[in-house]
C-alpha cells in the first residue's frame, strides 16, 4: 500500500504563488488533480518516474510546473500566477504507467487532498 501525503495548500491572493508537495515512496509516475465544489475532479499535471516526461492541462500550462526529487520521494507542483478559478482541493496520485495520465481511473493510489484558495 502506497501512502501519499500532500502539503503546501493555503490561501493566496490572485497573482500569487504556492508550492504543493506530495510525499510518496516507490517507483511510480505521479499526477496532480483538483476538485472544486460542485465540479468533477480534473487533471492538472503528471510526470513520469524519471521526471523527464511531464504533462499539463491547458488551463495551467505556462503557470504550473511539476517536478520531483526521487531522493526525497517527493513530487512538487509549483503554481504561479494563481487565479480564483484555481481554487480547489488538490490531490496527488500515483500510477505505474503514464499511459492514462489524465484519467482519474488511471491512478492506483490517492492522497487525502490539500485545499488551495485563491482570493480575487
Amino acid at each position: 500500500q502506497v501512502q501519499l501525503v500532500e502539503s503546501g495548500g493555503g490561501l493566496v491572493q490572485a497573482g500569487g504563488s504556492l508550492r504543493l508537495s506530495c510525499a510518496a515512496s516507490g517507483r511510480y509516475a505521479m499526477g496532480w488533480f483538483r476538485q472544486a465544489p460542485g465540479k468533477e475532479r480534473e487533471f492538472v499535471s503528471a510526470t513520469s518516474y524519471s521526471g523527464i516526461t511531464t504533462y499539463y492541462a491547458d488551463s495551467v500550462k505556462g503557470r504550473f510546473t511539476i517536478s520531483r526529487d526521487n531522493a526525497k520521494n517527493t513530487v512538487y507542483l509549483q503554481m504561479n500566477s494563481l487565479k480564483p478559478e484555481d481554487t480547489a482541493v488538490y490531490y496527488c496520485a500515483a500510477t505505474r504507467s503514464t499511459r492514462r495520465y489524465s484519467d482519474y481511473d488511471g491512478y492506483d493510489y490517492w492522497g487525502q487532498g490539500t485545499q488551495v484558495t485563491v482570493s480575487s
